[in-house]
């Protein structure tokens, strides 16, 4: 194998990879609901399990499975706050809505999905960081509590333009190389 095939697979292999696991960072002010984004592949989902990655095992934000919420399963300081942001998780929108939002709920939350008999997927991961209002103990965030939690869209959106091009033209060695060879 050539180094520009190999190359091209490992730049498609990071691409898919990159793909499938999306990250995020959200920024809000305390006391705002927020969205958790998640996005399953497709509609036959069984479990949706949202946890947090300082929580101890077998303790969620939320876990739904057998069409049902599990509150048995469900971290107390998450109950009445959480909820799926379409119960009917249309197109496999499993993203959650967490209310009044605290700084305490700064954190990691990863989003896992099981479909039909397959394991648990890892789908979405999430880091929320959550300020005080400005004026308020705990200090302010640099655009006054105005950021938009969108980092992930700005940082993601020029590295996977890049990749795209970088495949492209990869590609385009390749050909030009295997046109030689022939």
């Amino acid at each position: 194998m050539s180094a520009v095939t190999a190359s091209l697979c490992s730049t498609l292999l990071f691409v898919g990879l990159f793909v499938f696991v999306s990250a995020d960072q959200k920024n809000i002010t305390a006391g705002q609901n927020v969205t958790l984004t998640c996005r399953a592949p497709n509609n036959n989902i069984g479990v949706i399990e949202w946890s947090r990655a300082d929580l101890k095992e077998e303790v969620y934000v939320l876990l739904y499975r057998d069409g049902h919420f599990d509150p048995d399963h469900q971290h107390p300081y998450f109950k009445n706050r959480v909820d799926l942001q379409d119960r009917k998780m249309k197109d496999g929108d499993v993203s959650v809505i967490l209310k009044n939002v605290t700084t305490a709920d700064t954190g990691t939350y990863e989003c896992r999905v099981q479909k039909d008999r397959d394991s648990l997927k890892l789908i979405s991961i999430i880091y929320l960081h959550v300020v005080d209002p400005p004026g308020q103990p705990g200090g302010d965030t640099e655009d006054g509590g105005k950021e938009d939690g969108s980092v992930g869209l700005k940082v993601g959106l020029p590295v996977a333009i890049f990749l795209l091009l970088f495949v492209v033209v990869a590609f385009l060695i390749y050909r030009k190389h295997q046109k030689g060879v022939l």
